[in-house]
């Protein structure tokens, strides 16, 4: 250690200069933190927009392509999970790197933002005016002109606000004859008109479009300064069911008159005594937009206990169109011959056939599996690749007229579908019983007439697909309500989800749609009830917009 200096003014010297030091080193430190998290704001950035420029690609190419597989759904929302952590940890370390720049002389990082959007301009604006200077900040003088104003937006949301409405009904009493006169009652959507149209639509919207049960409703409720109790809810949602049942009805009359429906099926738990059984919902849809039709589409829900065949016969009592559904064997007695008004025309999904060979040749997933998967089959990966060139075409000819479609298929489409059908019988032969290849051919062989109906007929579509999507909703919303309380119930969420699906469907608003048809329906003339149909309130919506 070397020796201090005894003249006082050495030590202080060495003194400044060992403080100078410890700034030097302080300030040093600070630029390096402030390096650092300039680093890893931009590795954050980066991280950002690589995941926002993969979402991007995969949605331009399912856009242009399809979806390719069963996978890219849950690719889809895996991306948007991952890119709204990553865009939420980009901006945190964005504000960190700032704060680190203020203390030092290092340029603060800043995030190369998409361009934002302007806001919607119907949105109502409300202006906060934040007065000029009453004198000159320079020299003082109160000699000001106006030049204009600088105007920044910020959107800002208002929370939920409850109101009691108080629907006044004045008296009046005549002085020569004494009668006592009155305004007649306004009509309530529900008994009583204990809630408003808008309150009920809301709550039947958020049960079976957002999949929010009652009693998490009624705990917001509470939250907002407004109680209600789960049985006055449900009681509200009984009444408003009763009363959508002639829209129902006239749903129903309009599926059913379908030449082409979409069926399919899905399990939805039911309580029952000291357990939940497994019951069903049925959906019939029609949407002729594939084929040019210009009937507006339409979604029609049952509900049954069990998946036995007689429930499917009755949904399809006097229907003898054609039918494109899986295999389910329940659907046999609507396809007999002898069936009166006639048999229905079987039409089945490609998309259920493929899935059985891509189920086999899934290499993502064998390598999921490891080592011990088994191995992928060269033939499954064949099939797959053939019928894809089906799938090819028909996003081609999709929203052409039948005759068109038909025309294309029996040119391109009949010879791959020929080719496939020769080579899966070839195939087969060389194959055991018991090959898991060998019992997704039969699936198809043994049904082949059904398969290969699309080309003869322009309004077959190649897939299920509208079925299952119509299903969507009940997958989620049961992950959220768990089960059905009773039958009864059951038969409430079918026809709720038939009136939700069915405005979807048509781009309507379910929440803005049910708010007015609960306002109106009660008023409305019997003969005047198709004008709240979703497709023609929104066509009406839209002309008196544009007059």
């Amino acid at each position: 250690m070397a020796a201090l200096p005894d003249d006082l003014d050495a030590l202080r010297a060495a003194l400044a200069a060992a403080q100078a030091e410890a700034v030097a080193a302080q300030a040093k430190a600070a630029d390096a933190e402030a390096a650092l998290a300039q680093v890893r704001a931009e590795r954050s950035d980066d991280q950002a927009l690589i995941a926002n420029l993969k979402l991007q690609i995969e949605k331009l190419r399912r856009d242009l392509y399809g979806q390719r597989s069963e996978r890219k759904a849950q690719l889809l929302d895996q991306l948007e999970l991952q890119l709204e952590e990553l865009e939420a940890g980009a901006s945190e370390d964005e504000l960190l790197a700032e704060l680190a720049a203020e203390r030092t002389q290092v340029v603060p990082f800043v995030r190369k933002r998409p361009a934002r959007q302007p806001f919607p301009p119907d949105l109502p604006r409300e202006r906060v005016v934040i007065p000029a200077p009453g004198s000159c900040p320079c020299c003082g003088s109160t000699r000001l002109c106006r030049l204009g104003e600088s105007v920044t937006e910020t959107v800002e949301r208002v929370p939920a606000s409850w109101k009691v409405i108080q629907t006044v009904r004045e008296k009046v009493s005549c002085r020569d004859c004494e009668t006592i006169a009155q305004a007649p009652a306004p009509f309530h959507a529900t008994p009583r008109g204990w809630a408003g149209p808008n309150l009920l639509a809301s709550i039947l919207v958020d049960k079976f479009a957002q999949h929010l049960p009652l009693n998490r409703q009624c705990e917001r409720f509470a939250r907002e300064g407004m109680p209600v109790s789960l049985s006055t809810a449900a009681d509200q949602v009984g009444h408003a069911c009763a009363v959508l049942k002639p829209l129902l009805d006239l749903i129903a009359r309009h599926v059913m008159a379908a030449e082409r429906l979409h069926g399919d099926d899905t399990t939805v738990p039911v309580l029952a005594r000291g357990k939940t059984d497994t019951g069903r919902l049925w959906v019939y849809v029609r949407d002729d937009r594939p084929f040019g039709g210009p009937a507006p589409p339409a979604a029609l829900f049952h509900y049954s206990r069990d998946r036995g065949g007689e429930h499917p016969e009755a949904h399809l009592a006097g229907y003898d169109g054609i039918l494109q559904a899986d295999a389910y064997a329940g659907y046999g007695r609507v396809y007999a011959g002898d069936r009166q008004p006639g048999p229905v025309t079987e039409a089945l999904c490609w998309a259920h056939g493929r899935r059985k060979f891509y189920e086999l040749a899934d290499i993502a997933a064998k390598a999921r599996r490891g080592r011990n998967a088994a191995p992928i089959s060269p033939l499954a990966l064949e099939a797959v690749t053939r019928i894809d060139r089906l799938f090819d075409l028909e996003r081609g000819i999709n929203g052409l007229t039948a005759e068109q479609r038909r025309a294309v298929r029996r040119e391109q489409a009949k010879p791959l579908v020929d080719e496939l059908e020769a080579w899966m019988r070839e195939a087969r032969a060389a194959m055991s019983k018991h090959a898991p290849v060998a019992k997704a051919m039969d699936y198809m062989l043994t049904r082949w007439d059904g398969f290969a109906r699309f080309l003869d007929d322009g309004r077959i579509c190649i897939t299920n697909n509208a079925a299952e999507r119509a299903l969507r909703g009940v997958a989620l919303g049961r992950k959220a309500w768990l089960f059905a309380g009773s039958d009864r119930g059951g038969r409430r969420a079918a026809a709720m989800y038939s009136l939700v699906v069915t405005a979807k469907l048509n781009d309507v608003d379910p929440q803005a749609w049910l708010a007015d048809v609960l306002a109106r329906i009660n008023a409305l003339p019997q003969t005047r009830l198709h004008e709240l149909l979703p497709w023609e309130w929104k066509a009406l919506r839209d002309a008196a917009k544009a007059a």
